[in-house]
C-alpha cells in the first residue's frame, strides 16, 4: 500500500512538474506574439485626427494643466468620457514623454493583460491547453488588433469583464450550497473591477457585469448567490475606486446659467440619450443590426471557423442547468451569456463596429475550450473530423481571399513616385462617422499604393491555411494553432503595412511639420470645420486651433461654459481675421474654399487630400 501511494504521488508530482514547464513555455509563446503583433509597430504610423489625437492631446492637457479631474481638449472641458484611460495615457506621458509609442503603450498593454487573463481563465476551466489556446486566439484574432490601432478604451472594458469573471467564479468554488460566504478578496475583486470598468466606459461597467452574472445565476437557479458576495463591504469598495471621480466631476462643473452641469450631461446625455439615439449633437452614426452581428465573427478571424463546433458546447436545457453543471459547462455557460449580453446590450442602441470587442475574449475562451478538446481527444474521434473540416472551410477562405488579392495585386500599378494618395480615391462623406468609413474611399487605382500588402495577405492566407489544413489531417492540431497563429503575424504585418501607407489621409501630422518649421507664438490656426477635423494639428503643434464652424460634436458642450476661451470663429470674423497683420494658417478639406474667395490667399501645403492656405507668404 506504502510503495503504491509512493508511485501515486511521484506520478502526481510528474504530472505537475510537465504542467509547470508547459506553463512557462505557453507564457512565452504569448510574450513573443505579444511583442510581435503589437509591439513592433507602436511607433507608427502617426496619429489619426478626430479620437485618436482628441484623446491623446486630452491626456496631454492633463499632464499640462496639472488637472486630472476636468478633462479639457483644445482648451474645452472635454467631459464626455470616462476618465481612467485618459489617466493611464497620461500617466504614460509623464513616464516617457509625448509620442505615438507612450501613447499607444497603455492600449497594448491592456491586450497584454487581457491575453493573460483569458490564459488564466481558459486554464481553470479547460486546463492548460485550454488555456493558452483560448489567449492565442485573443492575441491573433483581427479584431482586437484593428480596434487598438487608435485611442479608444474597448478593449480595456474586455479586460475588466475578464478579471470580474475569474473572481466571480472564485466566489463559486465550494459549490452552491456552502454556508459560509465566499473569500473577501474575490468578492471585493469582482467589485473593483466593476468600479474600474465604470471609470473605463461609464455604467456599461456596471451593466455588463451585472447582466452577465445575473443572467447565469438566474439559469443555473442561484439568485441567492448574490446575497453571498459580502454585498456591504463590496459596495464600499466599489464607491470607494468609482465615486470620488464623479464626485469631484460634478463639484467643479456645476450647472453655470444656461449650461446643465457635468451629471446631466456625462449621465441623462451621455449614457441615456445616447443609447436612446437621442443625444445632443448627433455626430454619429450606427453600424445596421445584422451588419453589427456580422462584424463580431469577423473580428474572430480565423478562428471564427470553429466557433459553431465550440458553440454546441453550451448548455442549453434548464434540466441541465439546475442539474448541476460540471466546470467545462459552467465555462462554456458563462461565456456565451458574457457575449450574448453584450450583443443584446447594443442590439437595442446605438452602436459602432467596435462595440462588440468587449465580447471577443468569451468568445476566444468558448473557441480556445473547444480547440483544446479536440487537442486531446484521440486522432478518430469526431471532434478531429469537425476540426479537419473547419480547416477545408479555411483552405476555401484563404483560396478565395488570395485570388481576390493577388487579382488587385496583377490589375494595379504602382503609383508613381511623389503620388498623394489622396488623388486616387474618392470622397465619401456620408460614411466617415463610422470608425472604418474611409476606408469605402478605396478604388482599384488606390489599390495600387497597397501592392506589397496585397501579395503579402496573399501568400498569408493561402499557405497558413493550407499548413494548419495539412497539419490537422496529420492530428497534428497543437501545431496546426500554431500554424494559424503565425499566418495572422504575416497578415496582421501587411494591415499595420497599409495602415501607415493610408495613415496621410487620416493624420494631418505632415501639416502640422509644415507649420512648425515656421511657425511664430502670434500666428493663429484655423481650421475649416470642427476642431476634431483636424486635432492632430494641436496634438502635434502643441498650440490652440481655432475653427471656422459653430460649436459642435465634441466641443459643443465645453464651448457653453462662460469661461470657455474663445476658439470659434464666424464668416465676418474670419475674414477680419485674415485681413489682419497677423500671419494666419487655415486648414481645409477643400481646394478653393468658399470662404477664401475674395481675399489673398497662397497655398502652403497640402498632404493627404487636406490643404494649408496662409494669408501671407510665410518668412
Amino acid at each position: 500500500m506504502g510503495n503504491f501511494s509512493s508511485a501515486t504521488n511521484q506520478r502526481i508530482t510528474a504530472a505537475a512538474v510537465r504542467a509547470g514547464n508547459w506553463r512557462h513555455r505557453h507564457v512565452l509563446l504569448l510574450l513573443f506574439f505579444w511583442l510581435v503583433i503589437y509591439v513592433a509597430g507602436i511607433s507608427t504610423p502617426a496619429l489619426l485626427d478626430d479620437a485618436d489625437t482628441v484623446h491623446a492631446e486630452a491626456a496631454r492637457e492633463m499632464v499640462v494643466t496639472g488637472d486630472w479631474v476636468t478633462l479639457h481638449a483644445n482648451g474645452i472641458r472635454y467631459l464626455e468620457k470616462a476618465p481612467l484611460p485618459y489617466w493611464l495615457v497620461a500617466t504614460s506621458y509623464e513616464l516617457f514623454g509625448v509620442s505615438e509609442w507612450s501613447t499607444r503603450l497603455p492600449l497594448a498593454l491592456g491586450v497584454l493583460l487581457a491575453v493573460l487573463v483569458t490564459y488564466l481563465l481558459g486554464s481553470a476551466c479547460f486546463g492548460e491547453p485550454g488555456g493558452f489556446f483560448s489567449a492565442l486566439v485573443l492575441l491573433t484574432s483581427l479584431g482586437p488588433y484593428l480596434f487598438t490601432r487608435f485611442l479608444i478604451p474597448d478593449v480595456l472594458i474586455g479586460l475588466w469583464l475578464g478579471l470580474g469573471v475569474y473572481f466571480f467564479f472564485r466566489t463559486l468554488d465550494g459549490g452552491a450550497q456552502e454556508k459560509s460566504a465566499p473569500p473577501r478578496w474575490a468578492c471585493w475583486g469582482l467589485a473593483a473591477t466593476a468600479a474600474l470598468n465604470v471609470l473605463t466606459k461609464g455604467l456599461i461597467g456596471l451593466a455588463f457585469p451585472i447582466g452577465i452574472l445575473g443572467a447565469y445565476l438566474l439559469l443555473t437557479g442561484n439568485l441567492r448567490h448574490i446575497l453571498r458576495l459580502r454585498l456591504l463591504s463590496s459596495s464600499i469598495v466599489f464607491f470607494l475606486i468609482a465615486a470620488p471621480w464623479h464626485i469631484l466631476a460634478a463639484l467643479r462643473n456645476p450647472s453655470q446659467g444656461i449650461v446643465r452641469g457635468f451629471l446631466w450631461f456625462y449621465f441623462v446625455n451621455e449614457h441615456f440619450l445616447r443609447y436612446l439615439n437621442k443625444r445632443f449633437p448627433r455626430d454619429y452614426d450606427t453600424v445596421p443590426l445584422l451588419v453589427f452581428w456580422v462584424l463580431l465573427l469577423l473580428w474572430l478571424l480565423p478562428w471564427n471557423a470553429f466557433l459553431p463546433q465550440a458553440l454546441r458546447g453550451i448548455p442549453l436545457r434548464l434540466r441541465e442547468f439546475r442539474a448541476g453543471l460540471d466546470l467545462r459547462q459552467r465555462g462554456n455557460l458563462l461565456f456565451f451569456l458574457w457575449a450574448a449580453v453584450i450583443l443584446a446590450f447594443f442590439s437595442f442602441s446605438t452602436r459602432q463596429e467596435y462595440y462588440t470587442v468587449p465580447a471577443i475574449p468569451a468568445l476566444a475562451l468558448l473557441t480556445g475550450g473547444w480547440l483544446a478538446r479536440e487537442h486531446e481527444s484521440s486522432t478518430d474521434s469526431p471532434l478531429r473530423k469537425s476540426g479537419r473540416t473547419s480547416a477545408i472551410v479555411l483552405v476555401l477562405f484563404g483560396v478565395v481571399a488570395a485570388a481576390v488579392a493577388f487579382w488587385f495585386y496583377t490589375s494595379s500599378q504602382t503609383p508613381p513616385p511623389g503620388a498623394d494618395l489622396a488623388d486616387l480615391l474618392k470622397r465619401n462623406p456620408t460614411e466617415y462617422a463610422l470608425s472604418f468609413g474611409h476606408f469605402f474611399d478605396l478604388t482599384p487605382r488606390a489599390l495600387g499604393g497597397f501592392r506589397p500588402e496585397l501579395l503579402g495577405t496573399a501568400f498569408s492566407l493561402l499557405f497558413g491555411t493550407l499548413i494548419n489544413w495539412y497539419l490537422r489531417r496529420r492530428a497534428r492540431t497543437y501545431a496546426a494553432n500554431l500554424a494559424l497563429a503565425c499566418m495572422m503575424v504575416g497578415l496582421l504585418t501587411c494591415v499595420h503595412s497599409a495602415f501607415v501607407t493610408f495613415s496621410p489621409i487620416l493624420s494631418s501630422k505632415t501639416l502640422a511639420q509644415a507649420i512648425g518649421k515656421v511657425y511664430k507664438p502670434d500666428d493663429t490656426i484655423v481650421v475649416l470645420g470642427k476642431y476634431e477635423n483636424a486635432s492632430t494639428l494641436n496634438f502635434y503643434l502643441h498650440v490652440p486651433l481655432r475653427s471656422l464652424h459653430e460649436p459642435t460634436g465634441n466641443m459643443w458642450y465645453g464651448s457653453r461654459f462662460p469661461d470657455a476661451p474663445r476658439v470659434w470663429e464666424t464668416q465676418f470674423s474670419f475674414t477680419e481675421l485674415w485681413k489682419s497683420s497677423g500671419r494666419v494658417f487655415l486648414w481645409s478639406e477643400q481646394e478653393q474654399p468658399k470662404e477664401l474667395q475674395g481675399l489673398p490667399v497662397y497655398e502652403f501645403a497640402r498632404s493627404g487630400g487636406k490643404y494649408i492656405y496662409v494669408n501671407r507668404i510665410a518668412n
